[in-house]
């Protein structure tokens, strides 16, 4: 590209080579760029070649064709090296090149020669940082400035890392020595055109970049000024053809030309980028045309942009419902397929970040409706595939533009979606508290169904607050909303969700029966799946939840971290364990812990972490099944998770029982049962009451020991798991007679 130190480079490379050719070095600029003058024509550069090398003037041929083989002749048997600088193309350049080997050529040139056949192509990249404040320090003659930090550093990432705007930053710094360089770096980063700043006498960084633009035909030079209104840091051919109200081919067409020409580069196939500060120079452009053309160019780009992500999001619908199902999408005829659910997520995938900057393009130019529905378009993507930080702040970008535009239904959209994701990160009452507006909002609507959904997202905080009555009620409600409406997604998404509260409850009956409902509703669906393979696990039928979860592993087969999978990852290692399969067991989950911490969900972290502890304590590796638990144990009590602590409580119990400290394994349980009777949570209180009575049988007090396990199986009988005959063994041999302490554990 212009600036990138081509003719440097060049040059350099020619006083290296030197001893290689010893007939000879001859450099010969070919103004290409050259303000005020016209590329030298070819003819004309054999005449100078010719002269240069000694022939007479009046030896020299009038034509093209004769002064091309005068000059192959004088070459032929010799070894010159010369430079060709700033080319306009191969045309200008053909006719000089020397017809025999032994000689070198370096061309230079901003287009991408790729008519010279047998020529080696070197694509000149910017600086690194740390060759960026080299070259800096040594052209402002200030050796301090050459360390990669501070504002050198930062003087040089303004700069793109372009030399031609860094050497004319250090000139400046050198010729005002009073000026420093966090005062520059400052100025920089302050300025509205940053290009204003790189200039020397009368050069200047956006005058070398306006000679490529004078090079370009007017609708490439139309498509550069645009790309400059594009928001995002790259751009693939439909969303240029969307801001050129061109056809799919003329854009790719266009695209091609500034890339051959360096004003593009093309970091992945299909996907073009332009250096900042030609984006820079290109919005600089764009401001001078006239504003209904810049106007409509940038709405073709964002309702591209925005139907497409609607019809991308209908293959993943966004979990929970928001009342008023989103408008379909309708993309242009341009637009890449999305018709198949790998199709969208391929296309949300690569268009993840511009969507981002999109929305934020349209929240601050007075485009409420795109801001408000690229968001709920995408979060059904961003959900599952973990970007929950992303989808959090592009909902928070549009609920504020909901807010200014007085979009009720926007608003309470966007709340209803931010509601899980700050519910899930650990901030329960926030979660309950966006669901709430969210229920007021729809409430004020007369919109049901949105209520319906909202009181869905207050029971899910309610329930991972593991305040599971309260949960239940929310979801009983929105269940029963949602029946009257005859509304069956929904319906579907609060059998679901009930179903958690009455697993937690050890109501499993109710929860298989909650589930098989919701998969009458929608057959397949991979959440109600799930959840019915954890209640067929917690029951004892093994084989059938293998086969579920197996099934469900099948249906997640989108690319990267995915919540649901990894959560069923956990469920099928669970199952391995219990069936003596330990190898298997740790494996998933010590994958499933590699896709939470992906995700950033430390509370999944947690599980992973403690069950991997359990198969390990299983394996007899102790010493890092007690790291595994203690770091659930923290990690629950970092985001609140009451129910995780007792899980991990019972878990460091039953490792200590294994290592034959009975006082500390006891004193573990205790703490276990006491949060597990404070949240309702009896499969957890059970497990702490057999630990407390196998740790008193072991240290032989078979009265206070057997007590704990009537307890625990009174529980185990009552919830229905398989527990209970472990139980019922142990207590029929105190019975028997047996008293023979008992250090074994539930796992």
């Amino acid at each position: 590209m212009a600036g990138i130190g081509k003719t440097t480079f060049a040059v350099h490379a020619a006083h290296r080579l030197t001893p290689g050719f010893p007939d000879g070095q001859m450099f010969l600029p070919l103004h290409a760029h050259t303000p005020g003058q016209r590329p030298v024509d070819p003819a004309d550069a054999l005449a100078s070649l010719l002269l240069a090398a000694g022939v007479d003037g009046r030896q020299i041929p009038p034509g093209l064709e004769e002064r091309a083989a005068v000059w192959r002749d004088l070459l032929a048997g010799k070894k010159i090296l010369l430079v060709l600088d700033d080319a306009a193309g191969h045309e200008q350049v053909r006719p000089l090149l020397p017809g025999a080997a032994g000689n070198m050529v370096l061309i230079t040139s901003r287009r991408r020669l790729v008519a010279l056949e047998d020529a080696a192509v070197i694509s000149l990249g910017t600086l690194t940082p740390g060759e960026a404040t080299t070259l800096l320090a040594r052209m402002a003659s200030r050796p301090e400035l050459a360390v990669s930090t501070g504002p050198a550093r930062e003087i040089a990432r303004l700069c793109g890392y372009l030399p031609l705007a860094i050497g004319m930053l250090a000139r400046q710094l050198r010729h005002h020595p009073v000026w420093t360089a966090a005062g520059l770096a400052a100025e920089l980063a302050a300025a509205r055109d940053r290009l204003e700043l790189m200039h020397a006498e009368n050069l200047s960084v956006a005058a070398a970049f306006d000679l490529s633009y004078e090079d370009l035909g007017a609708a490439q030079q139309r498509l550069f000024r645009r790309l400059g209104l594009h928001p995002g840091p790259d751009i693939g051919a439909p969303a240029a053809a969307a801001l050129l109200g061109s056809s799919l081919a003329t854009a790719r067409r266009h695209l091609s030309v500034l890339y051959d020409q360096h004003l593009l580069t093309e970091p992945a196939p299909g996907r073009f980028r332009l250096h900042d500060l030609l984006r820079e120079h290109a919005r600089t452009l764009a401001a001078a045309e006239e504003p209904a053309g810049r106007e409509a160019a940038a709405d073709r780009m964002l309702d591209y942009y925005l139907q497409t992500a609607l019809a991308a999001g209908e293959h993943l619908p966004p979990w929970p419902l928001t009342g008023e199902p989103l408008p379909a999408g309708h993309p242009p005829g341009f637009a890449p397929a999305v018709a198949t659910r790998r199709q969208a997520i391929a296309w949300l995938a690569a268009e993840r970040v511009n969507l981002h900057a999109v929305v934020g393009y349209a929240a601050s130019s007075a485009r409420p409706r795109h801001a408000a529905l690229i968001p709920a378009a995408m979060f059904g993507f961003l959900g599952y595939s973990g970007n929950w930080d992303q989808a959090g702040e592009l909902l928070q970008t549009g609920l504020a533009a909901a807010r200014q535009a007085g979009d009720r239904p926007g608003q309470a959209r966007a709340l209803l979606l931010l509601s899980p994701l700050q519910a899930l990160s650990g901030d329960r009452a926030a979660g309950a508290a966006s669901s709430q507006q969210a229920l007021e909002l729809y409430r004020g609507l007369g919109d049901r169904a949105g209520q319906a959904s909202a009181l869905n997202g207050i029971g899910m905080a309610r329930f991972l607050s593991c305040d599971f009555p309260a949960a239940s009620a929310c979801h009983q409600q929105a269940l029963e909303l949602f029946r009257d409406l005859g509304h069956r997604a929904g319906e579907r998404e609060a059998l679901v969700q009930l179903s958690s509260d009455q697993v937690a409850t050890g109501n499993y009956p109710a929860a298989a029966a909650a589930l098989r409902r919701a998969l009458e509703l929608s057959p397949g669906e991979i959440d109600a799946l799930g959840g019915l393979g954890c209640v067929q696990r917690l029951t004892g039928d093994y084989a059938a939840a293998a086969a579920t979860l197996q099934q469900v592993l099948a249906l997640c087969r989108d690319p990267g971290p995915n919540y649901l999978e990894a959560s069923t990852r956990i469920e099928l290692g669970i199952v391995h364990r219990l069936t003596g399969a330990y190898p298997a067991a740790a494996a998933c989950h010590q994958q499933a812990l590699a896709e939470f911490r992906d995700l950033g969900v430390r509370e999944c972290q947690a599980i992973a972490l403690d069950e991997l502890g359990l198969v390990q304590q299983l394996t007899g590796d102790y010493r890092a099944a007690s790291d595994n638990h203690q770091q659930a144990l923290a990690l629950s009590r970092d985001v609140g998770n009451r129910y995780g602590q007792a899980a991990a409580l019972n878990s460091l119990g039953e490792l200590l029982s294994r290592t034959g400290a009975s006082r500390q394994a006891r004193g573990h349980h205790v703490r276990a049962l006491a949060i597990a009777r404070e949240i309702g949570a009896p499969a957890e209180e059970a497990r702490a009451l057999e630990g407390i009575g196998r740790s008193h049988l072991h240290d032989g007090h078979p009265g206070q020991g057997t007590g704990q396990l009537r307890q625990a199986l009174a529980i185990y009988q009552r919830i229905g798991v398989p527990d209970a005959r472990r139980v019922q063994e142990t207590l029929l041999s105190y019975r028997a007679g047996d008293t023979t302490p008992v250090a074994g554990s539930r796992t």
